[in-house]
Formats: structure tokens, sequence, C-alpha cells
């Protein structure tokens, strides 16, 4: 079966799926919107230096792997939901704390608060996108809940940073730090607005597991998409606009609407390779365009088309790629490949090419080049001998 596609069931969108798939939004946006305006404040208000800076942000996707381990063990011996808010909760926090800052020398303390607050991100990320979206569903309608609650915090990634600029450009840092706590204690406000039945507790279970964490026959795919989205995470590094992140959300609409209307029926390779191809056509635009306002427009929506179709095609193929028992870790795989390679190819930007923006587009391009060899060379094959659904 060369076709893939999500089945679509009315029923699935219930008031506790719509409560649950909001949470993945606004939990989502309490950390993009920190993305843009970190890098400005440290060095606006400190003058902090680009390596320093690129440190911080690159230190987020290592924190997203620090708790994954303990993650089954934790909502095996406490209730699921109250372990998805105490790590808001610890979110929150590591947030809050920047109103102190600087509480620690000054590039030690932004890196240490960005370690903390992408290890909680990600606990909580792993127990709400792979536990508790699905728990409120049928077993039938569980590839649907995660392909639609993925979308919410794709849509995220546009709308977070686009606030955070806003807020702060208008009322400075502190009004996005409030900003970010709000949305994290909006999504704790939607999480306890469901009901969830309490699960007897498996016996003998570890304290460090890969289950709901890694994936380890997925490694190929987490390399693949790790590889794209840091060459994402490079240019989007380079975004110091709301309007970047406007016409970017208009990407991932018009990537959602190519979903349902354009790969429909298509052969499942065709995706991918069309995605990859709108991302080389942004960073060309981006190096060569004569007018830069269109330039401006142009270039994220390629980007939000590309990573819009990327982010929906890779979450299937790590779903079809488990087993049964193995969904939540399929999707908790998926999203360490999606946060970390943004964080890396951010922090990249900044401490590698502070100031050679045109190399780290550059740069961009050969990840970008390489990733596509990689899928039609390998990847798409190895993924169709190795599925199992």
């Amino acid at each position: 079966m060369y076709t893939q596609n999500t089945p679509v069931h009315i029923n699935l969108w219930h008031k506790d799926f719509w409560l649950m798939a909001i949470a993945n939004f606004f939990l989502s946006m309490s950390v993009y919107m920190l993305l843009p305006v970190i890098p400005l404040w440290l060095k606006e208000t400190f003058g902090l230096s680009s390596q320093w800076i690129g440190t911080a942000m690159a230190a987020f996707g290592a924190g997203v792997f620090a708790l994954g381990a303990f993650c089954s063990y934790l909502v095996q011996r406490f209730r699921r939901n109250a372990v998805c808010m105490w790590a808001i909760i610890a979110m929150m926090l590591s947030v809050g704390s920047l109103y102190y800052f600087p509480f620690a020398p000054l590039g030690v303390g932004i890196v240490l608060q960005r370690l903390f607050l992408g290890a909680t991100f990600g606990l909580a990320q792993m127990v709400l996108a792979s536990t508790l979206v699905i728990d409120t569903c049928e077993s039938f309608q569980r590839t649907e809940a995660n392909h639609s609650a993925s979308w919410f915090s794709r849509f995220a990634l546009a709308a977070g940073p686009f606030a955070g600029l806003l807020i702060y450009r208008q009322w400075g840092a502190d009004a996005v730090w409030g900003s970010s706590c709000a949305c994290a204690l909006l999504t704790i406000v939607l999480i306890r607005l469901v009901n969830f039945p309490f699960k007897a507790p498996e016996e003998g279970v570890s304290m460090l597991s890969l289950d709901r964490f890694f994936l380890p026959q997925g490694f190929p795919l987490f390399l693949q998409l790790f590889l794209m989205m840091a060459a994402v995470g490079l240019l989007l590094a380079q975004a110091v606009t709301p309007h970047f992140f406007l016409f970017l959300m208009v990407g991932f609409w018009i990537a959602l609407l190519a979903q349902h209307y354009v790969f429909r029926n298509a052969e499942i390779k065709s995706e991918a390779v069309t995605a990859l191809l709108l991302l080389i056509a942004a960073q060309l635009t981006t190096l060569f365009a004569s007018h830069q306002s269109a330039a401006d427009i142009l270039c994220p929506v390629l980007i939000g088309t590309g990573i819009g179709i990327i982010g929906s095609r890779f979450l299937l193929f790590f779903i079809k790629l488990s087993k049964h028992c193995q969904r939540g870790t399929s999707q908790s795989t998926y999203s360490l490949a999606w946060e970390s390679g943004i964080a890396i190819g951010y922090g990249c930007c900044f401490g590698l090419f502070s100031i050679h923006a045109r190399m780290a587009v550059l740069t961009s391009l050969a990840l970008t080049v390489m990733s596509l060899a990689l899928y039609v060379l390998f990847t798409h094959r190895w993924f169709l001998k190795h599925k199992n659904r």
C-alpha cells in the first residue's frame, strides 16, 4: 500500500478532545513565544555574546531529553494528568525566574534556565500528546487524534513567536514572561476540565525506561526529521519581525489544505519530496531574491507549507512504524526530533553564524539537500520495509 490517508471521524471532535487539543496549543505557545524574544532580550538588555545566546537556545534542545526516561514510571506511579500539570508548574517557575535574571553568572544562568525549561516542557508534552490526548478518544480514532492534535502545536510555532514579538516590542520582556506563564496556566485549567479515570499502575515498572520516551527502531526517521528541523531552525533564528510568523501561519494553512486536496490519494513519497523542495525554494529565494519585500512574504509561506507537510507525514510514519503498544512512544520520539532539531538549528545560527546570515542560509540549504538525498535514497524504502501498519 503506497498511499496512506488519515480517516476522519466526526465523533472524535467532542468536548474533551477539543480541550486537550487546545491545551496542546497553549502548552507549545507558552514555549514558542520565548523563541525569538530571549535572544533579542539577552542582546539588547545585557549585551550577552552570540556564543552564549546560541548555547542557551541549543540547551533547550538537549533539555527535552532529560526527563523522558522517567515518563513511563511517573505516569504509572502517579495520576497521568497530575504528572503533566506538575511539569507545567515547573515550566512556569522556570519562566518566572527570568523576572529575577541574572540570578547566576549571566551566560551560565540562562543556559541552566533553558535546560530546565526544555526538561519540564519535554515531560509535559510527552504526557499530554502521547497519553492524555489519546485517553479522550476510542482506540480506532487514535491515529486521527494524534494527527489532529499535532496540528495545534504546529500552529503554535507561528502564533507563539508572533505574539511574543508583538508583546515584547509593545510592553517589554516582563510582559512576555507573564504571557508565557498565562498560556501555561491556561493549559492546566483545560486539563483540569477533563475527567481522566484512575488507572491502576502496572506491577514491576522500571524507574528508567524507553517506553513513552524513545522508539529505538525509529532512529532513521528520528535522524531524518532532526536534520530537516535543524535546517528550519537556522531559518527561523533570523526571523525577528511579527509578519514573518504571520505568513508562516499562512503556509501552515496551505499545508493543511494540500493534505486534504492535493495529497489525498497521492503516493506517500510525494509529500516529503514536495515539502523538501518547498524548503529549498524558500532558501534559494532568500539567497537570490531581487525584491526583498516579495521574498519576505514568499519565504515564510514556503517554509510553513513545507514543514506543515513534513510534520504531518512524519508523525504518521512514526505511528505506522510502531507496534500497537508503542503509539505513545512513537509520538514522543517524533516530538523529540521536532523540538531538538529546531532548538539546535536555532542555537547554531547564533553561536556559529551570528554575523554571517548568508552562511546560515547556505548551511540550511546544504542540510535540506542532504535530507532530500537521504530520504529518496534510503529513508523512504527503509520505512516501507519496516512499517507495522
